[in-house]
């Protein structure tokens, strides 16, 4: 198994994210647009947390009529920022992307927030639909950042900065599976033995090279300042090999593993936490080994991303950067101030 080429959920062929996020005025907040290709891509979901903001998820279900989607829309603003996949949705629908019906197409945009309210001053500054519709403008299929930017932008982790991080992997079939993780949690992202990043134990050689355990001293010295009380991890996870919707739910469900592998407490009656998983189904159907390969890849990449979000996130006074806290983790000399 490798990385792919950015390490990143834009990895799988097709698959483009956009971010946008609006940052002072009272502002800390932002959406994230994962776009599929061609005729949307099948999708499932698993909602593991107590307190989900959601759209279009009962469309998800295999028993249901809708099998592919045009989008999945990601953003901070609690149940407010659901008006943002209306701005994807007016996007999709200006291109002819949609389910068809008499007279037109409807998108089918499933969507999942984290809770952020308050964090940039006001507690009402939220996404709305131009915030989703700036969002699908930016996306690319060369995105590949970590870090404090589109549906992560307000985000904290555990009393750290939180944010987006994306992770890839090749299976050596050639499929590819990736992963995008928006992660705001109240539960601890690092290990139970230290100060290490939990997620980064499950990085690929040479990806996670630049950290080690940072030292007791600043391990024993963290005390997180403000925890909040409403929190939530969401993403998506993905992949070229053709799955069903069914199986694309399991692959929501495992990716969850992954979920909590890399933050604890997950799935906390005050989280939300939701995963989409997504196939493009750009290769033909797998053989009866490949599932399984595609499976434990999909939790692996999730851990992964969310070592990046946090690793990447930019500090500030209520919730500082991971290394600003835990300088003595960077190993590389020449990463040293």
């Amino acid at each position: 198994m490798r990385a792919g080429a950015r390490n990143a959920l834009t990895d799988v062929p097709g698959i483009r994210v956009g971010h946008a996020q609006r940052v002072g005025g009272g502002y800390l907040t932002g959406t994230t647009v994962i776009l599929p290709p061609g005729e949307g891509a099948v999708a499932g979901v698993d909602v593991r947390g107590a307190a989900p903001g959601t759209r279009e998820t009962e469309l998800l279900d295999p028993r249901n009529l809708v099998e592919r989607v045009h989008a999945v829309v990601l953003t901070g603003g609690s149940a407010y920022g659901l008006s943002a996949a209306c701005g994807v949705m007016d996007r999709l629908a200006d291109a002819g992307a949609g389910f068809p019906v008499e007279g037109g197409v409807v998108p089918i945009v499933p969507s999942a927030v984290i809770y952020d309210l308050g964090r940039g001053g006001h507690f009402r500054a939220t996404p709305a639909a131009e915030l989703g519709a700036a969002a699908y403008d930016a996306a690319s299929a060369d995105e590949a950042r970590n870090g404090s930017i589109g549906a992560g932008t307000g985000a904290v982790a555990g009393g750290l900065a939180g944010g987006v991080g994306t992770a890839s992997a090749v299976l050596g079939s050639g499929v590819t599976v990736a992963a995008l993780a928006v992660v705001n949690a109240a539960g601890s992202v690092l290990d139970p033995s230290g100060g290490l990043l939990a997620g980064a134990r499950y990085g690929l050689p040479g990806e996670f090279g630049g950290l080690g355990p940072p030292s007791a001293r600043e391990a024993d010295a963290w005390r997180p300042v403000k925890v909040t009380s409403f929190n939530t991890t969401i993403g998506v996870v993905a992949t070229d090999t053709a799955l069903s919707k069914a199986q694309c739910g399991k692959l929501a469900g495992v990716a969850h593993d992954g979920l909590a592998r890399a933050i604890r407490p997950a799935h906390t009656m005050v989280d939300g936490d939701t995963i989409f998983g997504l196939s493009t189904a750009a290769r033909s159907a797998p053989s009866s080994a490949e599932p399984q390969d595609v499976l434990a890849a999909g939790a692996d990449v999730f851990s992964r991303a969310v070592a990046h979000a946090v690793l990447a996130a930019t500090g500030r006074p209520e919730a500082p950067a991971y290394l600003d806290v835990f300088p003595s983790a960077r190993l590389l000399q020449e990463e040293r101030p």
